[in-house]
């Protein structure tokens, strides 16, 4: 549009008079609708080579509106602001906008109306700052004025839905990193007290637990930038700075609510899965997050109500698709909790936990101390270990040890009758039982590779770094559930009671331990098989069988084996390798990411599409993630178009852009071809019309209101592939992988690395030990390393 094209003539931005019937001049067609304050609608004309600001200063001048055009703005019917990035997009799709108040002027005002509190207009004021507070410049003046501490008292005095607008109004707020470092115990306590209430509605639930989470990651070890401070009173808090607060400050108010922990658990199986998914992510923060000196509480009390449990109902229940991404960090969660378990020593002297549950366990033996023939203490060489040392007995499988030979204990019934047994034997056909469970313990945690220090892939699970047990990588690359991990206490139970009934059928003595252990090992592997798709009476059925079969088995696999992969040294070389290998395919899905692709538009499958529907005029997206001048990967760009077209290098032809921060998950298998697109392209895969497209994806947005950010269909399961999971691996809370394609490239290239390594070591003849036992202290500390060897 142009002066000479305009409505009337006298601006680029031009409008017609709101009068009834009123026509443009012949041949002059007017682009969009515009209403005032006022509610008067005009019918106006505006060149997209303008910016907003003079579009606006155009329309004020032309329609004789009082004040500093400054003091206003555009917006479309949901309320988005119009900026010169979609101003183009809202004249070509010829949206009805509306004459506001600029951003920075509404947030003034608005934090004035939260300072009257007019019971009236309360709930409405609140309900619009819910939209607006994402905005930069309105959130800066509502801060500015005061309107964080305004919010902050409504939400402690209101109730109701008055509560829910409130909450989320401040759950948008803290999208921003600033604005929010005022909030103080007070609030938080407050925030925890509305979660720990059985009456609070739903839609009030949502945004405090969103709320807890983000206090909760809001650590100052997180804090971008160079950190300044100790290793033992952790980093400075920068004056001013959001990342102040953490796990430590958000479960000192947490343990003044009791019932808070049970209910959020409670609360994995509401029918609003949208209630399940925030419960779930602020479960996975306070795990992730957990300081040393509240860990062992903490965790004790999710186990207390049965978190495990919820989390496998929720596998098999859940009818969201994002909730599989959280159920994936929990199972890592869950990994790091084992590891950490496992590597945390027995001490009687400082956990008074440890000696209950030894006490326990002897009780329930039945047994009586007595003295061996060398007038030692023969105590708990009779349940089975070599010494009576227990915390030395322990050393290698630390607490997990103990609390799966206590569950061990308490699940049987007749473990007094069952350790009488094997007493009763002679001394060389007894079966070390506590021993034996120890192996178990072993021999679990190596199949679901529990023992992994040192990968940087994996993130920090402590917040205090002080040993290589602070680091744990499980398998990064797993793409299914683990509900029989999540019950590890009971697979424990029943490979060790496998284990019992092994020494017995094969009639072994002391000398055949390993050889019983290697059993029990095959039985494990075959039993745990595809855990994601096989029920619980299965795997009861696998520790039944009987010696015969099992050894028969286990020989057919000794053939096909090597025992050199089996060493410790070579499997902590392949987690070293596996390691290299997936950073190596992130970097590669991520190059996918950064040279773009084409997809087809999806239509989302939870939207009824009616009968006879036509070909949508755009149903191509070209999409690209571009690195911006300081390497940050912060925004996809895309442009939708009827055909597939050469996109220039630039960024001319991608208008349009998506933060990545703003996607909370990549659903999969939810979006249907639009019709009469597909079957008109040869490269594209065969489809029905009325379901889902098994290559579909969907970006959900982080507002819950906002839905899917991007609904899209790829040209191939290798762009599918590439596109999901490169997305997972850029978002701060991703890491997994939802494609078999990509975890078969990263184990596939693992296992040629190592074995280009093993090929040094077979061509050298080089023996590699079983493992290393470590010689006893210096006598002083009169020595160094040197960097010479």
């Amino acid at each position: 549009m142009s002066k000479h094209n305009s409505v009337p003539s006298r601006s680029p931005s031009s409008s017609t008079p709101p009068t009834n019937g009123s026509q443009s001049k012949i041949g002059l067609v007017p682009t969009n609708n515009v209403t005032t304050s006022e509610g008067v609608t005009v019918r106006a004309r505006i060149d997209p080579t303008l910016t907003v600001a003079d579009v606006v200063r155009q329309l004020c001048v032309n329609l004789k509106i009082r004040g500093s055009p400054s003091d206003f703005a555009l917006r479309d019917g949901t309320h988005e602001l119009v900026t010169n990035d979609n101003l183009r997009k809202k004249i070509k799709a010829k949206v009805d906008l509306r004459l506001v108040n600029a951003p920075d002027k509404e947030g003034r005002e608005t934090a004035e109306k939260l300072l009257a509190r007019d019971p009236k207009t309360m709930k409405l004021t609140l309900y619009s700052l819910q939209r607006y507070i994402r905005e930069n410049e309105f959130a800066s003046e509502f801060i500015k004025y005061d309107g964080v501490a305004q919010l902050v008292d409504i939400i402690s005095s209101s109730q109701g839905n008055t509560l829910a607008y409130a909450l989320t109004a401040m759950q948008n707020l803290m999208e921003l990193d600033y604005g929010w470092a005022s909030l103080d115990e007070a609030f938080i306590l407050r925030v925890v007290q509305v979660l720990s209430s059985p009456q609070s509605l739903i839609n009030v639930c949502r945004p405090a637990t969103a709320i807890l989470k983000k206090l909760v990651e809001a650590d100052p070890s997180d804090a971008p930038g160079p950190q300044a401070g100790s290793s033992k009173s952790g980093p400075a808090i920068v004056p001013g700075s959001v990342y102040r607060y953490g796990f430590t400050m958000v479960f000192e108010q947490m343990r003044k609510e009791k019932s808070l922990l049970e209910i959020i658990v409670k609360r994995l199986g509401s029918a609003d899965t949208a209630m399940a998914h925030y419960s779930m992510m602020l479960i996975n923060s306070l795990l992730s997050h957990a300081s040393d000196a509240r860990w062992e509480e903490f965790i004790a009390e999710m186990e207390r109500f049965n978190m495990r449990k919820a989390v496998v109902r929720l596998m098999s229940q859940h009818t969201m698709e994002d909730l599989t991404s959280c159920i994936l960090d929990f199972q890592a969660n869950m990994l790091r909790v084992a590891y950490r378990k496992k590597r945390t020593p027995i001490n009687l002297e400082t956990h008074p936990s440890h000696e209950a549950d030894l006490n326990y366990i002897w009780n329930h033996s039945k047994l009586v101390e007595e003295v061996d023939g060398n007038g030692q203490q023969l105590k708990w060489r009779k349940l089975g270990f070599d010494t009576e040392d227990v915390e030395l007995e322990f050393n290698d499988v630390g607490v997990l040890g103990l609390e799966c030979l206590k569950r061990f204990v308490e699940r049987d019934p007749d473990f007094s009758k069952v350790v009488l047994e094997h007493l009763s034997r002679p001394v060389e056909r007894r079966c070390p039982i506590a021993k034996a469970s120890n192996e178990v313990v072993e021999l679990l945690s190596e199949h679901w590779a529990i023992f992994a220090p040192g990968c940087t892939i994996c993130f920090l699970f402590f917040r205090a770094p002080s040993t290589e047990a602070d680091y744990i990588c499980p398998d990064s690359t797993s793409t299914t559930f683990q509900p029989f991990f999540l019950d590890f206490y009971k697979v424990h139970a029943l490979a060790t009671n496998f284990f019992l009934r092994m020494w017995s059928e094969s009639g072994a003595a002391s000398g055949d331990f390993a050889r019983v252990v290697a059993l029990v090992r095959s039985q494990v592997k075959l039993a745990l098989r595809s855990e994601n798709v096989r029920a619980w009476h299965e795997v009861d059925q696998d520790f039944l069988c009987e010696y015969r079969a099992v050894r028969d088995r286990q020989m057919k696999e000794l053939e096909q084996e090597d025992d050199l992969l089996s060493k410790i040294p070579i499997r902590n070389l392949r987690i070293k390798i596996h390691k290299e290998s997936y950073e190596f395919v992130r970097q590669q899905r991520i190059q996918c990411l950064l040279q773009g692709a084409w997809f087809v538009i999806a239509l989302p499958s939870n939207v009824p599409q009616p009968r006879e529907s036509r070909r949508p005029s755009k149903p191509w997206r070209y999409i690209l993630l571009r690195a911006h001048q300081d390497n940050s990967l912060k925004y996809l760009h895309f442009v939708d178009s009827a055909v597939k077209f050469p996109v220039r290098g630039g960024l001319e032809d991608l208008p349009e852009r998506i933060e990545i921060s703003a996607i909370s998950e990549i659903a999969t298998g939810a979006g249907v071809p639009p019709p009469n697109v597909l079957r008109d392209h040869n490269d594209l895969p065969p489809t029905s019309p009325l379901g889902p497209s098994p290559l579909s994806f969907s970006l959900l947005s982080i507002h819950e209101e906002q839905g899917s950010l991007a609904d899209l269909i790829a040209p191939d399961q290798s762009r599918w592939a590439d596109w999901t999971d490169g997305l997972n691996m850029l978002r701060k809370d991703g890491g997994h992988v939802s494609s078999e394609e990509t975890k078969g490239f990263v184990d596939a290239l693992t296992e040629i690395g190592l074995k280009i390594k093993l090929l040094d070591l077979s061509g050298e003849m080089v023996e590699i030990p079983s493992g290393l036992t470590a010689g006893p202290p210096p006598p002083n500390t009169d020595f160094f390393f040197s960097e010479l060897i």
